[in-house]
């Protein structure tokens, strides 16, 4: 007979498995432990719901974006110059997709054993990489091995931010998850090899390759496939552009590693490990960054905003570049110190209106601050075309005849920059010889609201105040808006706003741009060579002389604000206009530096390197100057007309008159 049960616990196995019974201590434990896995249970249930859910919603976008890599984050541009040269590419360097049976093998195996090598037999993350990643980094006390596979890079690179967070963390992961469970192997390593940042603002190993290498990733050696694998890592800090002894160790690494994981035999990497890659050396442009700058602006108002690759063609000459380059760093190296002048800029249209050259500063590195096109500053008597422009345009004509003496307006009392007065002068001597006293007459007589209609009727598209000050280049402008203003002079009365792209276009040749603007006429025929002669006259024996060009014919106008803060002189030949401008950034006085001085001089030098070899063809309108005018005797020649003018207020319309010289009519204001 069996032993009856005790304790009315009925029998049920070994000892060890029976509850105990109420109040008892592991009853209790056994029952809290039940609803510890219970609630872990559900718990588990719960997060594999929500990670589902989430899943469900991430699918139509990030579906979209897998296949149609080439879309992954592109808002690029390269800015190429006239000749097709590539200026500078902004947003990164892509290329056209290629798929991973048109990549060498080597290249393949290179990128596994570098950054994945279970990459085929793990389902998106590798225990055993992170836990050996975790040991060797705690070992080393610093973070000196990531865990990551493939697919997680590619989750983080393409999808998400660079920040450091638990849920940046989590949807990476998430992720990963989709990505492995919807696309082979093979694809998303496709994906990735094309996609992956490497360095030097390149993005997939056929842009990198065609930047490093100057070729196709198809026929990249080995020792160049190397390279490349060795780039993810740390793009920056193992590009070849930065240190290339760098890079170069790094891929050794890399083909060591190839040796290691059996890929490739210690013979087969031989070669490449005795002859390093190494990469094609290209030309420092930093200084056309200022006009790439410039670019980027024009076509954010020429095209709507985007995505994908776009190339830019321009009107930049490269060789014009250089030099104009080389000459500011000439003249600020040999100058500037004298005069106390830092900065510079520089300017070169083509008769209707594009852009050959531009210097924005001396040097990009150190200041992206374009002088050329940022840069607002007074420019003196550089503004007189506009005022004489003016007067043509009211009656006046260079043989018009003004006194010059002093001028009081309200107080405000200008005086010539030599200190003394010439009396009555024709227009053209006080323009060629600067007189300030002249131009202000002028602006009052023909009134300062035409003044300013007249800038804005060439270009000037800044703040201009209608003070007496107008006269003198008070109200500031850039060198862009100055420069161009000068276009309807140089091109017989045809004017266009300084521009420097071509066309617009995707990578495939879709043409999203393309100018077909001509110049306008801005002015007549007839006044614009009435201002070349006179411009003409300002090089030839006026405040310009520097400026001259020996035998080819020029045009321009020297400029000085005050105090010298800022010299200038725009000026032209039948080829080009160029405006050029010096001064320092924080306005403060220059000692002596003058438009006449520094800027001139600067001008002449450059003007005529970048002329060698063009023909020298005449400037329409300049002519021979009246006799009396050659010898300098008007003051002497005008004297008997100086009584009409001593009882005339400082300024006033006055009345005409009219006398005749040597067969030339003259009229007296």
């Amino acid at each position: 007979m069996a032993e009856k049960p005790q304790d009315g616990w009925p029998e049920s196995g070994p000892e060890r498995d029976r509850p105990s019974p109420p109040g008892h201590k592991g009853g209790r434990t056994r029952a809290r432990l039940r609803r510890w896995v219970s609630l872990l249970s559900f718990s588990f249930m719960a997060l594999t719901i929500a990670l589902g859910f989430l899943v469900f919603l991430l699918v139509p976008h990030l579906q979209k974006q897998i296949d149609n890599p080439q879309l992954l984050d592109q808002r690029a541009a390269m800015v190429l110059d006239a000749d097709g040269e590539e200026l500078a590419t902004r947003g990164g360097r892509y290329a056209d997709i290629v798929p991973l049976e048109e990549m060498p093998p080597y290249l393949i195996q290179a990128f596994l054993a570098a950054e994945d090598q279970r990459f085929y037999s793990h389902s998106g993350f590798d225990i055993r990489g992170i836990l050996r990643a975790a040991w060797r980094n705690l070992q080393a006390g610093a973070f000196v091995e990531g865990g990551s596979t493939i697919t997680q890079q590619l989750a983080k690179n393409l999808y998400l931010s660079s920040e450091r967070t638990v849920a940046r963390k989590f949807q990476e992961a998430l992720i990963t998850l989709w990505l492995e469970s919807h696309y082979t192997k093979d694809e998303i390593l496709s994906v990735y090899l094309n996609r992956i940042y490497l360095g030097a603002g390149t993005y997939g190993v056929e842009a990198a390759s065609r930047f490093y290498f100057n070729k196709p990733v198809s026929d990249v050696t080995l020792a160049e496939a190397a390279l490349l694998a060795g780039l993810p890592k740390a793009p920056s800090r193992f590009a070849p552009t930065n240190d290339l002894k760098r890079a170069q160790a790094r891929a050794d690494y890399v083909l060591q590693l190839l040796v290691e994981t059996g890929s490739l035999t210690n013979g087969e990497v031989f070669a490449a490990r005795a002859e390093p890659a190494e990469i094609v050396v290209r030309e420092d442009r930093l200084g056309t960054h200022y006009f790439v700058d410039w670019i980027l602006e024009e076509a954010r108002a020429l095209i709507p905003p985007a995505d994908g690759t776009i190339i830019i063609r321009t009107t930049l000459d490269g060789a014009m570049q250089r030099k104009a380059e080389a000459a500011m760093e000439k003249a600020l190296a040999d100058q500037g110190p004298a005069v106390n002048i830092e900065q510079g800029a520089l300017l070169t249209l083509a008769r209707d209106g594009a852009v050959k050259a531009m210097v924005g500063g001396r040097s990009y590195l150190d200041s992206q601050f374009n002088r050329a096109a940022q840069a607002k500053r007074q420019p003196g008597s550089a503004f007189k075309p506009v005022i004489y422009l003016t007067a043509l345009k009211n009656g006046f004509g260079p043989s018009s005849i003004m006194i010059d003496e002093p001028v009081d307006i309200h107080g405000w009392q200008p005086e010539n920059s030599a200190g003394r007065y010439w009396g009555p002068v024709t227009l053209l001597t006080a323009f060629k010889h600067s007189l300030n006293t002249v131009a202000v007459r002028l602006t009052e007589q023909v009134g300062r609201g035409k003044v300013i209609e007249t800038a804005r009727q060439l270009g000037i598209k800044s703040p201009i105040a209608a003070l007496p000050s107008l006269a003198l280049g008070a109200s500031e402008v850039t060198l862009v808006e100055l420069t161009g203003a000068y276009l309807p002079f140089a091109a017989d009365g045809k004017g266009a706003e300084p521009w420097g792209i071509t066309e617009i276009s995707t990578p495939s040749g879709i043409v999203l741009y393309e100018r077909k603007e001509e110049p306008r006429q801005i002015i007549s025929s007839r006044r614009a060579r009435d201002m070349t002669h006179m411009l003409h006259q300002v090089i030839a024996e006026g405040t310009g002389t520097r400026a001259s060009l020996g035998r080819r014919m020029a045009a321009g106008k020297t400029g000085t604000s005050q105090n010298n803060r800022d010299a200038w002189f725009i000026g032209y030949t039948h080829q080009y206009v160029t405006g050029i401008w010096f001064g320092n950034d924080d306005s403060s006085p220059g000692e002596g530096a003058s438009g006449g001085g520094i800027a001139a001089s600067t001008w002449s030098a450059y003007m005529n390197d970048i002329h060698r070899g063009l023909p020298r063809i005449a400037l329409p309108g300049v002519r021979r100057e009246p006799v009396v005018a050659r010898q300098g005797k008007e003051q002497e020649y005008f004297r008997q007309l100086s009584a009409l003018f001593r009882s005339a207020p400082p300024v006033s319309a006055g009345r005409t008159t009219r006398f005749r010289q040597g067969g030339e009519t003259i009229r007296v204001r």
